[in-house]
């Protein structure tokens, strides 16, 4: 017969790992442009092209842009979002990031942003022109990110702000 302290230790583990399958993180897309197709790709995997999608897991390194029939595949030619959303494990700096890119081959091409809901709500950012100031200009930034540290983040992505 198993012992209360066996029985115990096995609940628990079938509760933390109950509790780390169920990070949940949803994107949303809003494209205001009146033209292009929202596209969520994770390497060479389209994730969405504008319905919301929720991803029962972390999500890891995917971008997202708005195809206006002018970008390449990995959002070459225009505005570039790139986020990693993950529930954080090891404390600050472990959680969920996103920026904007304009680093060649990636332009401007329509006004974008993203902000979390969810948790860290309000974070986000906006770039309106070419010369935005909060999008990554050049290789080695690493100042423009936006992060978060809740559990279960999601995203909003809109085009034509």
């Amino acid at each position: 017969m198993p012992s209360f302290k066996s029985t115990f230790a096995l609940l628990l583990a079938v509760s933390i790992t109950r509790y780390v399958r169920a990070e949940t993180h949803t994107v949303h897309f809003s494209n205001n442009c009146g033209f292009g197709t929202p596209t969520l790709i994770q390497g060479p995997n389209i994730l969405s092209q504008g319905n919301d999608v929720t991803f029962n897991g972390p999500l890891f390194s995917a971008i997202a842009y708005l195809q206006t029939g002018g970008c390449g595949f990995n959002g070459e030619g225009c505005t570039l979002i790139e986020t990693t959303l993950t529930n954080p494990v090891n404390g600050p700096g472990s959680g969920s990031s996103t920026d904007i890119s304009l680093i060649p081959p990636h332009s401007f091409s329509v006004t974008s942003g993203f902000g979390y809901f969810g948790g860290c709500d309000g974070a986000g950012a906006d770039c309106t022109s070419p010369s935005c100031t909060i999008a990554f200009p050049q290789p080695g930034d690493t100042d423009k990110q936006v992060t978060c540290q809740a559990d279960n983040v999601n995203l909003a992505i809109t085009f034509c702000v």
